[in-house]
């Protein structure tokens, strides 16, 4: 509700005068002219005691709570694969701070039986992420307002991506602009160098964000991200940037096969030494071409009472 009142008395401060002056006054026609050259307009509006709150629907309420339990859900698995992790790097004895995903495999390889043939029944430990499929955050509150801003254009954790590579491509642009305008040209050995690089896969790209990315899209994704690792400041965006790509295969950390050599019987052999099995130690020597044969110790396969090692 709004009351707009005209008139000189409204310029008193006393409450109660402008309590006054807020009431209809009749006014002569003459006074009432002079008035209006000199009036002040006041808008008053009336507030209710109370707002009432707004109903959250099923629907969203259902939501919001599946998104929380699913947050605690992930929390208390970090906290199990921390604690597993720990326990896993004391039995090996090394340092759980330095124990890596590879390391957690190797030690599972070495500490448990080999001989499982079904996949879903071999060990493994990884981290939640990669256990359980990933799964947005809850985006809305309880009035039902998106918390992202970007949420409309229907893949807010793309376009906010984009919007984020954008911004530092520009920051190295004005860094090269001012650089310039000093007379200093950009050091060509400071570049950011990829070799052994590339960016995020689609289907990786995807993963990390949790939305479906079509192919339009992640062209214009590569090609920000090509302008970006392409200026001569890239290096100032290295964090950024090795957060979106992913390492090549190392041709040059591939074991090398060894040279075989010949025996008395002009067959070629190799040789391997020290295979290690937990407290076993062994040298195994394969030549070909060969019997078929198996001589372990001076006996047949037989030297192994286990199936599972016969089959292995």
């Amino acid at each position: 509700m709004a009351l707009r009142v005209f008139g000189l008395n409204l310029v008193k401060t006393n409450r109660n005068l402008l309590q006054n002056a807020c009431k209809p006054t009749a006014m002569p026609a003459g006074q009432a002219v002079a008035a209006a050259s000199f009036a002040t307009e006041v808008t008053v509006h009336a507030t209710p005691a109370a707002i009432q709150k707004q109903k959250v629907s099923k629907a969203m309420k259902a939501y919001l709570t599946r998104a929380t339990e699913h947050d605690e859900f992930m929390k208390t698995q970090h906290l199990e694969f921390q604690i597993g992790k720990r326990h896993l790097a004391n039995m090996m004895g090394a340092d759980a701070e330095t124990f890596t995903q590879e390391d957690i495999n190797e030690a599972i390889s070495y500490l448990f039986p080999s001989g499982l043939y079904d996949p879903k029944a071999r060990p493994a430990m990884k981290t939640p992420e990669e256990v359980f499929p990933a799964r947005k955050a809850a985006e809305f509150d309880e009035t039902g307002r998106p918390f992202h801003s970007m949420f409309y254009t229907g893949k807010p954790n793309f376009f906010q991506l984009l919007h984020e590579v954008v911004e530092e491509t520009n920051k190295l642009y004005e860094l090269e602009e001012r650089m310039l305008r000093r007379g200093i040209k950009p050091d060509e050995n400071q570049k950011l160098e990829i070799a052994g690089f590339q960016v995020l896969p689609k289907d990786q790209l995807e993963k990390l964000l949790v939305e479906s990315i079509a192919d339009i899209e992640f062209t214009n994704f590569s090609n920000t991200m090509d302008r970006l690792i392409a200026s001569p400041y890239s290096y100032k965006s290295k964090a950024f940037i090795e957060r979106y790509l992913k390492p090549l295969m190392d041709q040059s950390k591939q074991l090398e096969v060894p040279k075989p050599k010949i025996d008395e019987q002009g067959r070629q052999y190799i040789t391997t030494y020290e295979c290690l099995r937990k407290t076993a130690r062994a040298d195994v020597t394969v030549r070909m071409p060969g019997t078929g044969k198996i001589t372990i110790n001076g006996q047949d396969i037989s030297y192994f009472e286990d199936e599972n090692s016969r089959e292995q």
